[in-house]
């Protein structure tokens, strides 16, 4: 018979798997209900030894969110070829797999907490937006936005992200369809800026040129299509009684 002996881990190695511990415990839970006792027994460490590579409570919140908050840029990380309404919806299905398998800890990524400096927080997250912003633009093609492209895409990525937060209260509306419904939002978006400006439409058109018959831009064409063949035809209005009468 032979007893198994427990392999000691490196202090690299040890930080990661505790950050791993971490983060899975605030896929079901907010970071600021997650205490270091429950951290290390998740582990099959003493909470000491936690302090041994983590010098506080907040370094290891940090640390542990610091990791969620690159994931979720990374999933913005899309190959760029084929249509861009494709691409986009790949983009949206890899973003709520995120806040799908981590709600809790998404929600206290976006709005901080006790647990995690404000400070701390708000950088992590706008270096998550700004990597989405820079994807979206390496997508477009475009190396120097004007200013309304630069307004659709900030916008779009605001709007993804508070989106997912009012999804994940309570899941009210089909996943696949909101994934759907932000790559809508997106063309709906550049489509209303192009019908203003002649550089937006320049930016515009060529895309949905590329689009495919089932592609997600052609599907938005096509329901709006027939939203406005179903709005009935406005009545001629009375002509104004004169003046005195």
């Amino acid at each position: 018979m032979t007893t198994g002996v427990r392999r000691r881990m490196g202090v690299e190695e040890r930080r990661q798997q505790l950050i791993g511990v971490a983060l899975e415990l605030f896929s079901h839970r907010s970071p600021d209900h997650v205490s270091i006792d429950e951290i290390a027994a998740a582990a099959g460490i003493s909470r000491p030894l936690v302090y041994h590579y983590f010098p506080g409570k907040q370094s290891l919140y940090e640390a542990a969110l610091r990791r969620a908050a690159d994931e979720l840029a990374d999933r913005f990380t899309e190959p760029r070829e084929g249509p861009l309404g494709a691409r986009l919806l790949r983009v949206m299905t890899r973003f709520f797999d995120f806040v799908d398998q981590h709600g809790p800890g998404f929600f206290a990524l976006m709005r901080g907490g006790p647990a995690v400096g404000s400070s701390t927080a708000n950088a992590m997250i706008d270096e998550v937006r700004q990597a989405a912003y820079e994807q979206i633009l390496a997508h477009l093609a475009v190396e120097s936005p004007p200013p309304r492209l630069e307004l659709v895409v900030r916008s779009w990525v605001s709007l993804a992200e508070s989106t997912a937060l009012l999804w994940l209260d309570g899941r009210r509306v089909p996943r696949g369809e909101l994934e759907l419904q932000l790559v809508h939002d997106f063309a709906a978006l550049a489509a209303v800026s192009a019908a203003y400006d002649d550089e937006m439409a320049g930016i515009l058109l060529p895309i949905l040129a590329d689009e495919p018959p089932g592609g997600p831009f052609t599907d938005l064409v096509t329901r709006l299509g027939a939203l406005a063949a179903a709005v009935p035809s406005p009545r001629s209005a009375p002509l104004p009684a004169p003046r005195g009468a």
